[in-house]
């Protein structure tokens, strides 16, 4: 019979998944059951974990989202080498810096994303791309270098920037956004697990039902997302954020 701790991990990580397919910002569930279970355990063992099980529901949810969206391949193969290359990075420059001015500024960064995205107007209803092959190819990778920093680094709401950024800045609708994010964000949990994992910082023996559990919830949420297409996906990442926010601030300021 599971333990108490196996439950818990394995309905967070289900949770997490049905989010993070939708509107990114998984790790708003996995990581403060992760801390409620295991208080005293060292961040870095935490951060590994949640990686470790979240890559599947993102590779999955990829997978998912590619059969159905058509995917910008040009832009998206240049920005997964760097997205990878940043995630690594991040998670090397993790330990030798402290991420304390990075938590104080999240909850401010991210009501900046909130309020653009809601007094935004139309924008990210209609797939638009605003550049040309070769420039969109640029600008993503810039964008994947950076959130694959963030992510590496940091973590929390990175799903939830790369929609923000690539319907802000390409021109992509929420669909296409989401379905791309997939794909990026998997990339950047790869290249920060290239160094948790090998640097023992993952608990492989939740590894198995926790990723399992974040597969079922990714498949659930594209196909819900698919189903009701960008409409719903602003609302859900809208939802998201703003949970995001309330999170990041009280952990900055309230502790």
């Amino acid at each position: 019979m599971p333990d108490f701790e196996t439950v818990a991990l394995t309905l967070g990580s289900l949770l997490a998944g049905f989010v993070n397919a939708i509107a990114g910002g998984g790790g708003l569930v996995t990581l403060p059951v992760l801390l409620g279970v295991f208080p005293r355990a060292e961040p870095a063992v935490l951060f590994g974990t949640n990686k470790a099980a979240m890559i599947c529901g993102t590779a999955s949810a990829a997978v998912d989202y590619a059969r159905h969206v058509r995917l910008p391949w040009r832009t998206l193969l240049p920005a997964i080498g760097v997205a990878f290359l940043g995630g690594a990075v991040g998670a090397w420059l993790v330990t030798l810096i402290s991420p304390e001015g990075l938590r104080r500024a999240l909850p401010f960064m991210l009501a900046t994303v909130f309020v653009i995205t809601l007094l935004g107007g139309p924008v990210g209803q209609e797939h638009a791309p605003r550049f040309g092959h070769h420039a969109e190819a640029a600008i993503a990778s810039g964008i994947a270098l950076v959130m694959g920093l963030y992510d590496g680094f940091f973590g929390p709401g990175t799903g939830s920037f790369l929609i923000f950024f690539l319907v802000r800045l390409l021109g992509y609708d929420y669909l296409h956004a989401a379905a791309s994010t997939k794909v990026l964000n998997m990339t950047t949990n790869l290249g920060a697990l290239a160094f948790l994992g090998t640097s023992g910082n993952v608990w492989w023996r939740f590894f198995l039902p926790m990723a399992v559990a974040n597969v079922v919830g990714a498949f659930l949420g594209t196909r819900v997302a698919l189903k009701h297409g960008s409409p719903l996906v602003r609302i859900v990442f809208l939802c998201v954020v703003g949970a995001l926010i309330l999170k990041t601030a009280y952990d900055a300021y309230a502790r």
